[in-house]
């Protein structure tokens, strides 16, 4: 299943623990500020896109992500690949590599896990 980019705000607070409606516009206010309303709006489509579910406490609702992280990441993942570099994840790196957006700490991890196998 893929998330549109607001989806991912809020699943992302979610795989971290359960949060109420209050919790999560906290959560997001800085970063979006979005209203609690916008949050509701977002809970309710994901909750009937089946990522997100909640178990109700009295008046209080806990929202919970139902979707793997994992999962949902290479998922998303092999789309942008896709979309982008038809599949080609040489011209991604290269791509990263000629734009300086690799510290060389982060080159000597990609080069282990290339390694590794």
């Amino acid at each position: 299943m893929r998330l549109t980019d607001s989806e991912w705000k809020i699943i992302n607070c979610l795989w971290k623990k359960p949060m109420t409606l209050m919790e999560l516009t906290r959560a997001l206010y800085a970063k979006t500020g979005w209203s609690k309303q916008t949050i509701i709006t977002l809970l309710n489509r994901m909750v009937e896109k089946g990522i997100v579910s909640y178990v109700q406490e009295g008046r209080t609702k806990w929202f919970s992500a139902t979707i793997d992280r994992t999962e949902a990441e290479l998922e998303e993942t092999t789309s942008f690949l896709d979309k982008v570099y038809e599949g080609n994840i040489g011209l991604l790196i290269s791509n990263l590599k000629c734009s300086d957006k690799l510290t060389k700490e982060q080159l000597e991890e990609l080069r282990r896990i290339i390694d590794e196998d």
